[in-house]
């Protein structure tokens, strides 16, 4: 591997060149940040200017229907004389107003002064048309003889010559002032204008998208030729990185953050380095197995202590899982007897004894003096005959001394998950069903049932 010495011999200092790396990389850091922003703030005013150009055409076609509303709500009206069409038509004009409201959200568009002229012209006519409409109203009104009507027709006269006409002649005459061509010259006028107006306020609009467009697209250009710059630069970072020697120092970082040995590669200091590493792993990894072994495990028996016993029945699933609470029958007395050491060969025969009478998968615990605790997995149907069987077989052992070891038995209390919320509630159960077990003399065992806890001392 090269030295820093030998670099700068060849004129290329390992310092000067992060350095330029480092000031290069923050420029174009920073420039890209500032494009970042500016990129946004440009997608912003084109969404506001989509935004206004979709409210413009909602209020175009909000201004068009309303025009055309009051039309046809006049013109039913003089066909059946039918109050509904009046109230619907006088409703439109001064209630829901929907003309006035869509000339309102036009009139906020900037730039717009020109066209809002145009449009306000048209809506003038549009006003004044509805002279013709409320004179052809009243003619209906007349003629079929409502009495309540909207107070704007008080004010309509009619000509002395419609006003001797007969109902079904005023009728007749309302329907034509409202097809006339005279009417329909001055509607199309209108609705030219109006369209004319609308036309030139959605172009002014289009046209700010179609600016903030290309501006958003030479943003977006910029921002791609520096992504590019910053691209080629990692690529020859990478190049002079490796170029200099720092592969088998990425690839030992990868194994340590895998949690395995380093790869023996690269220059002498680092093969002697990784070899360094290297022992030390392995006698790490050992004394984590052991200490992990001596944490969760019983000295005395090799099976599982307290901490492991907590440690899996917390990680199992209590439905389909049994918990055996098991205690070594008059054990304080044949320990005093016998003294320690047999007591001690009694725990072991115990153990072993309760780890060959049930499953691999099973899990055998010492959780005090003279308590054990089996865990049985994956026991989601009944099992109780197997577990009896089991307990009387281990008694029957236990009962053997050709091994010179008093005779022994053991009490059982068996729970399972599917009855206990926890696992708190689960070993309560199953406590409960070994004090049973106890209190009719032992060897044997108990199957929690409900009610059985009455009893219980507190």
């Amino acid at each position: 591997m090269l030295n820093e010495n030998k670099i700068k011999g060849n004129g290329v200092s390992l310092r000067t060149l992060y350095k330029w790396l480092v000031i290069i990389a923050m420029i174009m850091s920073a420039i890209l940040i500032v494009s970042t922003f500016r990129t946004v703030n440009r997608f912003n005013s084109l969404s506001g200017a989509t935004d206004e150009y979709i409210e413009l055409q909602l209020a175009a076609d909000e201004l068009m229907q309303a025009s055309d509303y009051l039309t046809e709500m006049s013109r039913r009206f003089a066909v059946d004389g039918n109050r509904e069409y009046m109230d619907a038509y006088f409703k439109e004009a001064f209630e829901t107003a929907r003309r006035e409201d869509a000339l309102s959200k036009m009139s906020k568009h900037k730039d717009s002064e020109r066209a809002m002229l145009k449009l306000r012209a048209a809506m003038d006519a549009s006003v004044s048309l509805m002279d013709t409409e409320y004179y052809a109203m009243r003619l209906v009104v007349d003629a079929k003889g409502i009495q309540d009507y909207p107070e704007q027709l008080d004010y309509v006269e009619l000509d002395a010559q419609d006003e001797a006409l007969s109902p079904e002649e005023k009728m007749t005459r309302a329907r034509y002032v409202l097809t006339d061509n005279a009417y329909y010259d001055q509607k199309d006028k209108i609705t030219n204008r109006m369209r004319e107006s609308v036309d030139e306020l959605i172009n002014l609009t289009r046209s700010s998208q179609v600016a903030l467009n290309e501006r958003l697209v030479r943003e977006y250009d910029f921002i791609r030729v520096i992504i590019v710059l910053q691209a080629v630069g990692i690529i020859v970072v990478i190049w002079l990185t490796a170029s200099l020697g720092i592969n088998p120092v990425l690839k030992a970082v990868e194994r340590i953050k895998d949690d395995s040995p380093i790869p023996e590669i690269g220059a002498n200091e680092f093969r002697y380095l990784a070899r360094a590493y290297n022992k030390m792993y392995e006698v790490y990894k050992q004394s984590i197995s052991r200490l992990n072994y001596k944490v969760s495990h019983d000295e005395l028996t090799g099976i599982y202590n307290r901490a492991g016993y907590n440690l899996l029945l917390n990680s199992t699933d209590l439905k389909t899982t049994y918990l055996i609470l098991i205690d070594a029958d008059r054990f304080k007395s044949i320990n005093d007897t016998f003294g320690h050491e047999v007591g001690d060969k009694i725990l072991q025969k115990i153990a072993d004894v309760l780890r060959n009478s049930f499953r691999s998968e099973d899990y055998v615990c010492r959780i005090g003096g003279d308590e054990f605790a089996v865990v049985m997995l994956h026991a989601d149907k009944d099992l109780d005959h197997l577990i009896k069987a089991k307990i009387d077989k281990i008694n029957s052992l236990l009962a053997d001394t050709e091994d010179d070891l008093p005779l022994m038995s053991i009490s059982a209390g068996v729970a399972h998950g599917r009855h206990a919320a926890d696992t708190t509630e689960l070993f309560e159960k199953a406590d409960i069903a070994l004090y049973e077990t106890k209190h009719k003399g032992g060897s044997g065992y108990t199957f929690f049932t409900e009610g059985m806890d009455s009893g219980r001392p507190a």
